[in-house]
């Protein structure tokens, strides 16, 4: 698979696709648009050790909620993620078996390395 799960309206995904330099064969998914189904956070929980790494502690909802100060369990940050896209660590790039979740410098590099490797 590769596949891209971003948010339209974030400057910083649109930048870190922009210099990905991505193959025509990637899809990509704006989370805004088109949410995000149980079977895609399953599969992505697959590639990954938990839901709770799949899970944004940046979101305003987080702060909103008070969810800091909870204790939440796997299911609940999966539900978290299905309930509402902003949850939802971004970008989330899959190529091929990796993942890479999120915005840091290493992680886009290591995208980019893995995707551009001959």
């Amino acid at each position: 698979m590769k596949k891209i799960f971003y948010l339209s309206t974030c400057n910083t995904c649109m930048r870190i696709i922009n210099e990905l330099n991505l193959p025509s064969d990637f899809e990509l998914q704006d989370i805004k648009t088109s949410i995000i189904t149980e079977a895609q956070i399953d599969e992505m929980r697959g590639l990954t050790d938990s839901y709770e790494n799949l899970f944004s502690k940046r979101a305003r909802l987080y702060k909103e909620l008070g969810l800091k100060d909870k204790s939440l369990t796997e299911d609940d940050y999966k539900n978290f993620i299905l309930e509402h896209y902003t949850f939802l660590k971004r970008p989330v790039i899959i190529y091929n078996s990796k993942i890479f979740i999120g915005n840091a410098k290493k992680i886009v590099e290591a995208a980019k390395l893995a995707i551009h490797e001959k």
